[in-house]
């Protein structure tokens, strides 16, 4: 008999049970970052495909604009001159290896990690695709703000990234809290 005999009754799970805190659903984690992939690169090529580079439309007067630019760098307009698109390409694979990794060790109880993590992984790979297919950079698109006061123009990607990460902090803080509290 595999396991220990507490008064007669094996302590050992049977073959094929799932752990304490679930099994993780891989089909949902992969589920989140195809459909991110897949929305982000529709949203770019209809831009690519409908717009001129540097092209703006008005969508809810100024606030709310499309405007096709290339982003050589990072979040926020981050750019380290000539080494950007390699130093990026480098850091997005560091970073994707060290999220799937976080991914193994987070257990199936921690649906609001998995999910922040399928989040980032969706959009670190989508802007990732992007960086190497085009050597001019990252397709951003989304243009909010007033006048000449703007975020930076942004797309699907940098949308589910920033997601991610807030829920993610959230995740964790929560999940933190609740641990000092015992």
């Amino acid at each position: 008999m595999n396991g220990t005999s507490v008064g007669g009754t094996s302590t050992a799970a049977p073959r094929g049970s799932v752990p304490p805190g679930g099994e993780k659903n891989h089909a949902r984690f992969g589920g989140i970052v195809v459909v991110l992939v897949v929305a982000d690169w529709i949203t770019k090529a209809l831009v690519q495909r409908f717009m001129d580079p540097y092209q703006q439309v008005d969508l809810i007067g100024e606030y709310l604009r499309l405007t096709y630019i290339f982003n050589p760098g990072a979040a926020f307009g981050i750019h380290l001159g000539d080494a950007s698109r390699a130093v990026f390409l480098v850091l997005s694979v560091v970073a994707l290896l060290a999220l799937l990794a976080m991914y193994w060790m987070t257990p199936a109880r921690a649906q609001g990690r998995l999910t922040a993590i399928a989040l980032i992984v969706g959009g670190a790979l989508g802007n990732l695709v992007d960086r190497v297919r085009h050597e001019h950079g990252v397709v951003d698109f989304v243009d909010i703000g007033v006048g000449a006061v703007r975020w930076p123009v942004f797309n699907v990607a940098d949308v589910a990234v920033t997601a991610g990460a807030v829920v993610l902090a959230l995740s964790l803080w929560r999940e933190d809290s609740r641990d000092s509290g015992r």
